[in-house]
């Protein structure tokens, strides 16, 4: 009989945890901003992307270490069929207001927090961060230089 004790358990799944719980959080941080700025999708949503994202991965590598002696077996379809999911659940969250296009950002952002999740999934952990702060830059300091110049195309639009 096996005695399970959580120590243990912790000892044995280290990395594994350690990369669920990365991407949980970096979704988590993207989601925290979008919430900021009052956006739908915002921490549970990214923080699932993100850790879905990894969790695949880390099925991924661990279908890859059982099967390895099964020719003609490719571990990356799965990172490819996240790629294209997120492109499903980024597409639902554009929406046409009037004559704008709304949900741009939000599913570029979703889709990104997916490869940020899965960075973190194959233990790319400085990739990972990186990339969220990269993310996080383009959300609030892109935001900034962005507001003065859709002021002034608005006015030469009015004209």
């Amino acid at each position: 009989m096996y005695n399970f004790s959580m120590p243990q358990f912790f000892i044995e799944n280290g990395e594994v945890i350690s990369r669920l719980f990365i991407a949980l959080v970096l979704g988590m941080v993207i989601g925290a901003e979008r919430l900021f700025v009052h956006k739908d999708a915002g921490m549970k949503t990214h923080a699932l992307v993100s850790l879905g994202s990894a969790l695949f991965i880390v099925i991924s590598e661990m279908i890859s270490l059982k099967y390895v002696h099964i020719g003609g077996f490719d571990p990356t379809r799965i990172a490819s069929q996240i790629i294209v999911g997120i492109g499903f659940l980024g597409a639902g969250s554009i929406m046409i207001h009037g004559n704008q296009l709304r949900g741009l950002t939000t599913a570029g952002g979703l889709w990104v927090t997916a490869g940020i999740g899965m960075a973190a999934g194959f233990g790319f952990y400085n990739l990972a961060i990186i990339s969220t702060v990269l993310v996080l830059f383009v959300f609030i300091a892109v935001n900034m230089f962005e507001k003065p110049i859709r002021k002034i195309s608005e006015g030469v639009d009015s004209q």
